[in-house]
């Protein structure tokens, strides 16, 4: 049954001059659901045409303007701009064409509007994906229809035709989705936050702003769950209007762990043990989406997902053994708050990190390499200031001092770096702590081709 509201926004576009800032797979389907409802669409990308190929092609055939190459955003107008969420709100290309008359928006706010079901929306700086993934399993797995949309799986506004009143829409969401964002999730979940993007945010403060609305525009029967052992999402509770979940480690949370197993709101649900995927973090995942999906789910469902449930690609991925030598692909762990949860999941590892540097500090990291790391392969610009966190913490405590370190400028020699230095029983682990955009358009091309080096191998 369609939402009313998507009825009247289907309506509306018709005859509308609208423009779409981001030719990506994610706009794409977005820009042919405004041509079958009848707008008039102008899209804009930085890649020139030819660069665009099949897609530019594709797009002129069912009448769409493409606005490419380096001018791209010359003259941006439009009844309705719609911005790719890693541009910036107040970019002076959008401010110019705000002064104009354009209204900015962008395919989740729509979504947010228009959605009938109740909205599920995970946002933080670690975490998103799996707790996302893991709150939507555990929901399908006790009897509920839902989608699953946002940074995972596929644009849901051209779908919101197939989204009925009692489904449940699972969404993970960005700081950059969430930034313009004037309504809120019915049930927001903050898994933790720590300083990132701070190429794109001007301050961390910005960060955490822009954080805050998942939850900050919902009224009192909304719910908003919080990590008791990250300050910056506990603190959120504050300002929040609704009904607080909390989980960690204490008995007075809502949802916690002894360490041996997880108990929620008086119930023991989940042995520690039941976790098919490794790792602290991943346990702290599971008290999230257990508080999140909290008075819906079936027992049975967080046990036999629990059970079975094998981990999301690029994350802490299994890749295969080589003369008793374990290769992991992390390719996730773009900051280095990631890189160092998982290497708590391992003893020693030979690691392959380092990225395009988004202007994060990495002091931190240096301690945890000193203690989980036997052999260091660093590429791309974050690889020196990876490498000087590690040689401060050596300097102050002596531990770490017989790290070899080696500098590398492609995967391939990366990827052999290792090899040599493997022995059996050794593990080989790709865990970033940086983004990929130095030489990559994303973390799973990053991830796709270490695996297919070492599946080469």
């Amino acid at each position: 049954m369609s939402s009313k509201k998507f009825d009247a926004f289907k309506e509306y576009v018709h005859g509308k001059n609208i423009t779409v800032v981001g030719i990506g797979i994610s706009n794409l389907p977005l820009i042919k659901f405004l041509c079958e409802n009848g707008a008039i669409v102008t899209a804009c990308d930085k890649k020139t045409q030819a660069e665009l190929g099949e897609t530019a092609t594709e797009l002129k055939n069912i009448g769409v303007k493409l606005n490419c190459g380096e001018d791209y955003l010359d003259n941006l107008s439009g009844e309705l701009i719609f911005k790719t969420p890693g541009m910036r709100f107040d970019h002076s290309a959008l401010l110019k064409a705000k002064e104009n008359g354009s209204i900015i928006t962008s395919e989740m706010e729509v979504f947010f509007e228009v959605c009938p079901a109740k909205i599920i929306g995970i946002t933080g700086s670690d975490g998103k994906t799996t707790t996302t993934t893991l709150v939507y399993n555990i929901l399908c797995e006790s009897g509920y229809r839902c989608h699953l949309g946002g940074n995972i799986g596929t644009p849901l506004l051209c779908r919101t035709d197939e989204i009925n009143e009692e489904d449940i829409a699972v969404i993970e969401l960005s700081s950059f989705q969430l930034h313009t964002m004037k309504k809120s999730a019915d049930i927001a979940v903050i898994t933790n936050m720590s300083p990132n993007h701070l190429d794109v945010h001007k301050s961390y403060e910005e960060y955490i702003e822009a954080k805050r609305n998942i939850y900050i525009h919902a009224g009192k029967d909304s719910v908003l769950v919080v990590n008791k052992t990250n300050e910056k999402s506990y603190e959120c509770r504050e300002s929040a209007n609704g009904i607080i979940r909390s989980f960690g480690y204490e008995e007075q949370c809502d949802v916690y762990s002894d360490g041996k197993s997880i108990y929620a709101f008086g119930e023991k649900l989940l042995d520690i043990s039941d976790i098919k995927i490794p790792g602290e973090h991943n346990v702290q995942n599971y008290m999230t989406a257990i508080a999140a999906t909290y008075p819906l789910y079936k027992l049975q469902a967080v046990k036999k997902v629990a059970q079975n449930f094998g981990g999301v690609a690029h994350r802490i991925e299994f890749v295969r053994e080589i003369d008793g030598v374990r290769y992991y692909n992390s390719s996730i762990d773009s900051s280095p708050n990631r890189t160092i949860n998982t290497l708590k999941v391992f003893d020693k590892v030979i690691l392959i990190a380092g990225g395009k540097d988004k202007g994060i500090p990495y002091d931190e990291i240096g301690e945890h390499i000193a203690n989980k790391v036997k052999h260091l392969i660093l590429i791309g610009k974050t690889g020196p200031l990876i490498k000087a966190a590690l040689d401060k913490y050596t300097e102050k405590t002596g531990i770490g001092k017989d790290i070899v370190t080696e500098f590398c400028t492609t995967y391939e020699e990366a990827v052999m770096c290792a090899k040599n230095a493997a022995t059996a029983g050794d593990t080989v682990l790709l865990s970033n702590a940086s983004t990929s955009f130095d030489m990559f358009k994303n973390f799973e091309e990053r991830g796709n081709l270490f695996k297919s080096i070492v599946n080469s191998l």
